[in-house]
């Protein structure tokens, strides 16, 4: 839906008056409460303040009671002799000089001694007074015939532990009420003092008046059990009044009242302020508004127009609006209208430079799919190259076995040997290339290796560079992939080569050195023993920068197009999947060294026999063993039928899984199976695995394969991979048919 600008001018007006009127209501509403709140703080306040100066005046009531009550005049007899009653007597006149009430000494229900002004010439009157009272107390309002309304604080007089007078004293309701009257509270405030029976003592306004009358149920009821709190009600004049109670500790009770139209008047004028202020706001935002989009509205409807105009292709000229923005967005419009056919040609320049991109993005995607599929020839390759491997290396087997020991057949058969492994290494590398090689962990022992590793990198490092070959007697040996850690030695060879052709003249050594690692020359070691391979060059060196990104793949100093990035980056994969880790450290013009730190092998891996998997000697380790072998390279299979033969197995061939389930549908027996694992049709080794598992689940499979990265669950089959030497073939039927 579309709206005017008039319109948007409005609605922006109002998002912006409407969330401050929202809070100017919030505000309103906060302030009619806090007017609340505080008014209620103040009534709190002077209850609070006014029960203190109450309970301060019963107390010191309390305190002369008890201070006459143990007055030596008392304590001669149970009942003094006249001359120590006139005595006390001026004693009592003189403690009460300035304050309302009187005196009272009383026997039971005698009284002995009393300074009310009226009782001053009467004789004591047997039973005018109450029982003896054992413990002080402070009595509530009353009024007896000819005495006015009065409250009496009265004390025990003890005389050998026991009560034998008692001492009253008394509080006249005036007293209290001058104290209501010096507070001065506003006129229509109520303050009242009742006592501990909820009889009104004194009150303002109203004063004697309200003296004597009890409270109203509904205020008793708000005050039981609480010493303070906030009460509701009406009063005792008729009007409906919100106040608060504070309890002295000697019982009576303090009140402040004001009429409810007091707190709804406290926040009226602000409220009306704000209100005001806010509908004034609100009117002049919109008039200001209106006014504006006026003025808005006619430049619009022109830069409207040159628009029309430019899209008819005519010439537009820019008239000024008055408006900053609008000049500039019309100056825009005459410059587009300019520059129209020079855009053109822009355009078509860009076209054609996109083309030319869109073609070398092309190139670089066939050329990535070329690689791709050079990794997966390479990959097939390496497994038809693994496959004809084993031919050769079981047939070479199988020459030897007849040959028996001559010594001239031991020099070409070690040579063919020493080929198979050669080109088992070669596989290697091409499975690597292809993305399908996976570590195989064995037992290295560096001492007998490092030799082969100096030559290695004599090789890559060209004949102008000096390989020191340095290792320690004792070195323990490591379990790691042999081929990760010739290919981690290569990397480090390379970049020490290229390190070394920028070094000035004169340079030219690498030092290839191996011992035990020091746990206090490399801190941060986890425990356990460890082994140092440190390779160092005098090359040019690198700073702190380099050395800190050294190891992130894709990270190069050398120029485009002269490394990957990936060199360290394998290093640093290899040392973390071996459980170990790798340092570099150099400085500019002063060479490099990167340490390789892996763990040691454990006692149990380098007590493991090295000829573990050596071929049998023996003729029939196999003897009456039924192998079904499926490979569907019928040469490999006829060659490793001969080796399993010759070890007393009789071997059935089949040249795909498909075939191997028919013989086993069609009634024949087996005591162990060994398939192949990438084979052509609908089902894999690894399927017919599973199938002859879920349909004869007694009998052993071994696969084999020439892909080195598959990997299957932990014990579900054992994998031999091609090349595979007769007797490592040998020793997984044997395990697998006592398995």
């Amino acid at each position: 839906m579309a709206f005017s600008l008039r319109s948007r001018l409005l609605l922006l007006v109002l998002s912006v008056l409407l969330p401050a009127l929202a809070g100017a209501l919030w505000v309103i509403v906060s302030t009619y409460r806090a007017e609340g709140d505080a008014l209620d703080q103040v009534v709190h306040d002077n209850a609070s303040a006014l029960a203190m100066v109450v309970d301060r005046e019963l107390t010191q009531r309390a305190a002369i009671a008890r201070a006459l009550a143990s007055s030596p005049l008392l304590e001669t007899s149970p009942r003094p002799e006249p001359e120590q009653l006139a005595a006390f007597e001026r004693q009592a006149r003189h403690v009460m000089a300035g304050l309302a009430g009187w005196v009272e000494l009383r026997s039971g229900d005698e009284v002995l001694l009393s300074t009310r002004p009226a009782a001053a010439t009467a004789p004591p009157a047997p039973g005018s007074g109450p029982a003896l009272a054992d413990s002080a107390k402070l009595q509530p309002m009353a009024r007896a015939a000819g005495t006015p309304w009065h409250a009496t604080v009265v004390e025990p007089v003890h005389q050998d532990g026991q009560v034998v007078l008692n001492l009253a004293v008394t509080i006249l309701p005036q007293e209290l009420q001058g104290i209501l009257d010096k507070h001065r509270l506003p006129p229509d405030w109520i303050a009242t003092v009742m006592d501990q029976s909820g009889t009104v003592v004194a009150r303002q306004p109203g004063g004697f008046s309200f003296v004597g009358r009890p409270g109203s149920d509904s205020l008793r009821e708000q005050m039981r059990g609480r010493t303070e709190g906030t009460f509701e009600g009406t009063s005792l004049d008729g009007r409906s009044v919100r106040g608060h109670f504070a309890q002295a500790s000697q019982g009576w009770t303090f009140l402040v009242a004001v009429p409810r139209d007091r707190f709804a008047a406290s926040g009226r004028d602000a409220v009306a302020g704000l209100l005001l202020g806010g509908l004034v706001l609100l009117g002049l935002a919109v008039g200001g508004a209106l006014w504006l989009s006026r003025r808005i509205a006619r430049p619009a409807a022109a830069l409207q127009g040159m628009a029309a105009r430019m899209q008819r292709s005519e010439p537009v000229r820019a008239a000024p609006t008055g408006i900053a923005e609008f000049d500039q967005v019309a100056q825009a419009l005459a410059e587009a209208s300019r520059t129209l056919s020079a855009s053109h040609e822009e355009l078509e320049r860009r076209v054609a430079q996109a083309v030319a991109r869109t073609r070398d993005a092309e190139q670089r995607a066939s050329q990535g799919q070329r690689v791709e599929a050079l990794g997966r020839l390479t990959g097939g390759v390496a497994h038809d190259v693994n496959n004809l491997l084993g031919v050769i290396s079981n047939s070479a087997y199988l020459i030897e076995r007849r040959a028996g020991a001559a010594e001239e057949m031991q020099s070409p058969l070690g040579a063919i040997r020493r080929a198979v492994e050669s080109g088992r290494r070669l596989t290697q590398h091409l499975l690597r290339f292809a993305g399908r090689h996976a570590t195989r962990p064995e037992r290295v022992d560096l001492v007998s290796t490092a030799p082969e590793w100096q030559e290695l990198l004599a090789i890559v490092l060209g004949k102008r560079v000096q390989v020191q070959l340095q290792v320690e007697p004792g070195t323990p040996p490591v379990v790691v992939d042999p081929g990760e850690l010739e290919l981690a030695l290569i990397n480090l060879a390379l970049n020490a080569r290229d390190a070394l052709h920028n070094a000035p003249a004169g340079r030219g050594h690498v030092v290839l050195e191996m011992r035990r690692a020091d746990p206090a020359d490399h801190p941060g070691l986890p425990p356990g023993e460890h082994v140092q391979i440190t390779l160092t060059d005098d090359g040019c060196g690198l700073d702190d920068e380099v050395a800190r990104r050294a190891f992130e793949p894709f990270f190069t100093t050398k120029p485009m197009g002269s490394g990957s990035g990936l060199g360290l980056a394998q290093v640093h994969g290899f040392c973390t999947e071996a459980g170990g880790q790798v340092r570099i450290a150099g400085a500019p013009g002063l060479g490099t060294a990167v340490t390789l730190l892996l763990p040691a092998a454990p006692a149990a891996t380098a007590a493991a026999s090295p000829a573990a998997a050596a071929a049998p000697a023996g003729g029939a380790d196999l003897a009456g063993l039924r192998v079904l072998l499926v490979d569907d390279n019928a040469s490999l299979g006829e060659v490793t039928s001969a080796v399993l033969g010759a070890h007393g197995a009789a071997v059935t061939p089949a040249l795909s899984a498909e075939q191997a389930l028919s013989l086993m549908d069609g009634g024949s027996r087996f005591d162990a199976v060994l398939s192949d694992i990438v084979m052509p049709g609908g089902m894999d080794g690894v399927a017919l695995a599973r199938t002859l598992r879920e349909r004869f689940p007694r009998l052993p499979v071994v696969l084999i394969t020439g892909y080195s990265h598959i990997r299957l669950p932990s014990g579900e089959f054992p994998v031999l991979h091609k090349p595979c030497s007769p007797g490592e073939l040998v020793q997984a039927l044997q395990q697998a048919a006592r398995g």
